[in-house]
C-alpha cells in the first residue's frame, strides 16, 4: 500500500480500466481449457499469482459474488439474489500454473457446491477477529461478469447502459473482469484511496495484463 491502513475506512475509491486484445483472449481460454477449467477460474489463478507476488503471501481469501440462481423456477423472476463465496487461496511458488489452475478448479468447484450458504452465516460460523480498519473474511474481491447481453424493448421505451463513476470502494482492491462483444475481455479494477494512489492502481492492473500475457506465453 502506499500509506497505512486508517483506523475506520472511509471508502473512497476510484477505478481504472483496461481491455485485453482477442489474441491474448483467447490464449487465456484455450489455457484454461487444456485444464477443464473456466474462464473464471484461469482469471482467478492469474489473480492469485498477482497478489501473492506483491504481498508474499501464499494463504489468504478472496470474495467472489454469485448469482444465486441455481433454480430454474428463478430464471424467469426479477430481483437480486446475489450471495458472497469466501475462496481459500494456496499458491506454492513451486506450482505450474496449469497445477495451480487445477487446484483453484477444485476449490471453486467445492465453493460452488455450498453456494447457497449465506455469507452473513459464514461469518458468525468463522467468527474471526473484528477490526473497524478492515473487513473480516477477505479485503480483495474478483469478479467476471459473462452473461451476455440482452436487448430489451417495449412500447414506447428504449432502455441503454449507463457508465456510472466509481467514488466508493467497499474492499481494498476489486477486479471486475467483462467479456466484451467481439472479444476480448474488460478490465476494471476498483481500489481504496485511503491505500493507494491512483498510479499505482494503473500500475497495478498493466501488471496483471502482463502477467495474463506471460503465462499465457510460457
Amino acid at each position: 500500500t502506499d500509506r497505512e491502513r486508517p483506523a475506520e475506512p472511509s471508502y473512497r475509491g476510484g477505478q481504472f480500466e483496461r481491455v485485453l486484445d482477442p489474441a491474448l483472449t483467447e490464449a487465456v481460454k484455450g489455457l484454461g481449457r487444456k485444464e477443464g477449467a473456466t474462464l473464471f477460474m484461469t482469471l482467478l489463478a492469474a489473480w492469485e499469482v498477482w497478489l501473492w507476488r506483491h504481498t508474499g503471501q501464499t494463504d489468504f481469501a478472496v470474495g467472489s459474488p454469485v448469482a444465486g440462481r441455481t433454480h430454474p423456477e428463478l430464471e424467469t423472476l426479477i430481483g437480486l439474489f446475489v450471495n458472497t463465496l469466501v475462496l481459500r487461496s494456496d499458491v506454492a511458488p513451486t506450482l505450474s500454473f496449469p497445477e495451480l489452475v487445477r487446484r483453484v478448479r477444485a476449490r471453486t468447484l467445492r465453493a460452488y457446491d455450498r453456494q447457497e450458504a449465506p455469507f452473513e452465516q459464514v461469518g458468525e460460523a468463522v467468527n474471526p477477529e473484528r477490526t473497524m480498519s478492515r473487513s473480516p473474511l477477505f479485503q480483495v474481491m474478483f469478479s467476471v461478469q459473462n452473461m451476455p447481453r440482452a436487448t430489451f424493448a417495449a412500447e414506447g421505451l428504449r432502455v441503454e447502459p449507463v457508465a456510472v463513476e466509481v467514488t466508493q470502494a467497499k474492499f481494498d482492491l476489486t477486479l471486475f473482469v467483462v467479456e466484451r462483444d467481439g472479444g476480448g475481455l474488460g478490465l476494471s479494477l476498483e481500489y481504496n484511496t485511503d491505500l493507494f494512489d491512483a498510479e499505482t492502481a494503473e500500475r497495478f492492473l498493466a501488471r496483471y495484463e502482463a502477467l495474463l500475457a506471460a503465462i499465457s506465453a510460457a
